[in-house]
Order: structure tokens, then sequence, then C-alpha cells
């Protein structure tokens, strides 16, 4: 191990024992790998994917998908498609090392053979390449919808550059591909990258349609199994959450079931409503402002705190 410096660059003397906390920093490392049983990554290296790696890929995708709103401040029409081919290629080889280290990391914990993984992992990513003219099409769909659902919008170009509800549905509609791809690691990353930047938390396995519009957005979350159709709206701090959560015998909770609403297309969702549970909220809904809902109700469903029904002990008929 290399010798931790006693002094600074300028010839000072440190006041933080570093010799001692580095230690001391190794042994609790070493403990943590220990009891984990993880072992190193291959040659000594980085084992699992970079949160900063991911974030310059998907900032660069998302000029290749909006180049001349997303991207460089200097950039011409005329050198648009060199723009776009140059930056999908680093873009593109940076999320192929990212993947590998995915696929390698799962190989390792599950004690499989890594032999054959830089060849899935090559084909994933010519699969979300080739996917990227459909995301760009989808996402246009999220654009205009933004754009026609509020009032105050005053051109679809101020949508796209200061919406957070975009940037997160740009996020989401790229983690969501690397979600079914097999790269929950990778998506996850993703989404939480944009959950730091917009305060909107769609976890990527979530199915959302087109002419997605998130208005405000702080505070909103969507989870995992949520199946959300076309043409849906939703305001800031709404939940799309789950009512319980199952476990077995041990107290480990059961993983992959759905436990998320169902929300038909046309449904618009107002400000802090909360919906629990896996229920359907029927196509052409209305649910009002800090609603609590843990029951489907049918097409064309207005509902307000004001008029919801409930039961002697306070529960919802």
């Amino acid at each position: 191990m290399s010798e931790i410096p006693k002094g600074t660059a300028e010839g000072r003397v440190s006041h933080w024992q570093l010799q001692h906390i580095v230690g001391q920093l190794r042994e609790a490392r070493d403990d943590w790998r220990t009891r984990n049983r993880r072992v190193s990554g291959e040659h000594g290296g980085r084992e699992l994917p970079s949160r900063a790696a991911m974030g310059e890929i998907l900032e660069a995708l998302a000029g290749a998908l909006f180049p001349m709103r997303l991207g460089p401040v200097d950039l011409r029409e005329e050198s648009e498609d060199f723009y776009v081919g140059h930056t999908l290629d680093v873009a593109l080889n940076a999320l192929l090392a990212q993947t590998r280290l995915e696929l390698r990391y799962v190989a390792h914990q599950q004690g499989q053979s890594i032999e054959g993984i830089d060849q899935r992992a090559l084909e994933l990513i010519q699969d979300l390449a080739l996917a990227l003219p459909g995301i760009r099409r989808l996402l246009d769909t999220d654009v205009l919808a933004a754009y026609q659902g509020d009032p105050a919008a005053r051109s679809v170009d101020e949508v796209l550059l200061c919406y957070p509800g975009i940037l997160a549905i740009i996020h989401h509609r790229l983690a969501h591909h690397l979600y079914r791809a097999g790269l929950p690691l990778l998506a996850r990353i993703s989404a939480e990258i944009a959950h730091s930047a917009t305060g909107i938390d769609i976890h990527p396995g979530a199915q959302i349609g087109p002419s997605f519009f998130i208005d405000h957005g702080t505070g909103v979350v969507i989870g995992e199994t949520a199946i959300i159709g076309e043409r849906v709206r939703i305001y800031q701090a709404v939940t799309l959450g789950a009512k319980r959560f199952p476990a077995d015998e041990n107290g480990n909770l059961h993983k992959g079931e759905c436990r998320h609403p169902i929300v038909e297309d046309d449904v618009v969702i107002y400000a802090g409503a909360t919906i629990l549970g896996r229920i359907t909220i029927g196509k052409g809904s209305t649910i009002g402002g800090n609603v609590w809902l843990t029951r489907s109700v049918p097409a064309g469903s207005n509902l307000t705190q004001a008029n919801l029904l409930h039961n002697d002990d306070g529960t919802q008929k």
C-alpha cells in the first residue's frame, strides 16, 4: 500500500491523523466484505457501475435525442447529424462498459461464469441504440401533452427546457428500457439521478403509456409495478404506491408481486392524492387533491374528499 503523506502539497503538517484513519477505514471495508462474502473486482478494479458515469451518459443521450434543445450551445443544424453520431458513439461505448460491470457483478454474486458476458452486453446496448428513434417519438408525445396540458406553457421548447416532469420522463423512458433488458441496477441509477434533480421518483419498472404529463412534479412517487395508460396527467405530491408489503415466515419481503395501481387512459390525478395497492382507476376518471384511495373506481369516476363514502370505522366503502 502506498504511504499516506504526513504533510500537504504546500508542506504544512496534516492535523487529521490520516495514517490512523485510513487504516481504520480499510479494516471497516475488509470486515464488511468478509461478512458479506464479497470478492474484489476484476484485477482489483471497480466492481460496480458508476453513478457519475451514468449521469454523463444520460446527459449525452438526452442531447442526442434533442440536439438543438438539449445539445451543446454552439450546435448548428448543418452539423446536427455529425453531433448526434459522435455523441451516440461515445455514450453507447461508455454505457457498454457500465453494462459489462453490472453483468459481471451479478454473475459473481450468483456464482455464475462470466463467459459470454461481453457479447451479451454488446447485444443489449445494440438493442438500446436501435430503440432510440422510437423512444424519441414517444417522448415527443410527452412533450406535446405537457404543452397542451398547461396553460402557462408558451411553447414546446419551453416545456422541454424547463419542465422537471419532462426531464424525469426522459430518464424514465431510457431507464425502463434498461430495466426490461435485464439491467435493473443501471436502470435504478438512471431513475435516481432524475429523482435527485427533480424530486420526481419513478421506479424504472413502471409501465407508462404515451402522452404522459407530470405538472410541477415535486414529491411524485410511482412504484415499480404501476401501469399507466395513455394521456394521463398527474400533479405534484401524487403517490402511486403499495398498500402493504407481504412477507414470508422469516420476515423477508416478497419480491416482484404486483402491488401498485393501474391507471387507465385519460385519467387526471390532482395534487396530493395517494393511491395505494393493486387497484384500477377507470378510464377518464378524475381523482381530486389529497384523496386517499385504496379501492378500484369505475370509468368516468369523479372523486373528491367531499364525495368519498366511508364505513362507520372510517374505512372506505
